[in-house]
């Protein structure tokens, strides 16, 4: 008696269990709840051989179907990893080739773009320097004609000197000859005043002389 409500237990244990599985056989729920359902009286009496060997039999064929329920599960779920595996490795290899492809065109595209700015700054740089070379041309020939100039300049002042120094030492000696001249002049002038005044002189004293004779004739 003790024994056949311990497997009523355990059944109505497994009754529960199956209840709340989704895929399970039919037949092996109808078998559970059949042997539940029969009276307590009828249980007791065949407490014996007969209800543990069918209690047995429907354990073992709830075993064969949780079996057959796991395998079946797990050949779907090896089947459903395997597809979401491929599916996954094929959506990394699409995203990856869309990835490589976009990182490709862009790096072309900003290598076309660093090509074409390191080719301008080229031109540039070399457009610089044959401007440098022009400017340090010009600029040489520049600092050629200032020093030219310079130099021009500076015996232009030299001939400027020069001939102020001869103009000067000329109206030196002008000044010198004229002032000779004059003294010469004014020597040769008071000589002929000298000269003149004599002559003037003898010349009243011969009128006086004369005229003193006629007084003295009329007076006579």
């Amino acid at each position: 008696k003790f024994s056949a409500i311990k497997h009523l237990n355990k059944m109505c244990l497994v009754a529960t269990i199956l209840t709340n599985i989704k895929k399970f056989h039919f037949k092996t729920v109808i078998q559970v709840f059949f042997v539940l359902k029969r009276p307590s009286s009828h249980l007791e009496e065949e407490a014996g051989s007969t209800v543990g060997s069918k209690v047995q039999s429907i354990l073992e064929e709830f075993r064969a179907d949780i079996s057959k329920v796991m395998q079946t599960r797990k050949e779907r779920l090896e089947c459903l990893t395997s597809y979401h595996m491929k599916e996954s490795q094929h959506k990394v290899e699409q995203l990856w080739c869309s990835y490589h492809s976009q990182r490709q065109k862009v790096t072309q595209q900003y290598s076309q773009q660093v090509s074409c700015a390191l080719q301008q700054w080229e031109a540039e740089a070399q457009r610089v320097k044959k401007l440098e070379e022009r400017f340090t041309i010009l600029l040489a020939q520049q600092q050629m004609v200032l020093r030219q100039a310079r130099a021009a300049e500076a015996q232009k002042l030299k001939a400027i000197r020069v001939l102020f120094k001869q103009f000067g030492k000329n109206m030196e000696d002008m000044d010198k000859s004229h002032q000779a001249f004059l003294q010469e002049a004014q020597q040769e002038l008071r000589k002929e005043m000298v000269t003149l005044l004599k002559k003037i002189t003898m010349h009243t004293q011969r009128q006086e002389m004369a005229t003193v004779y006629k007084s003295l004739q009329s007076m006579l």
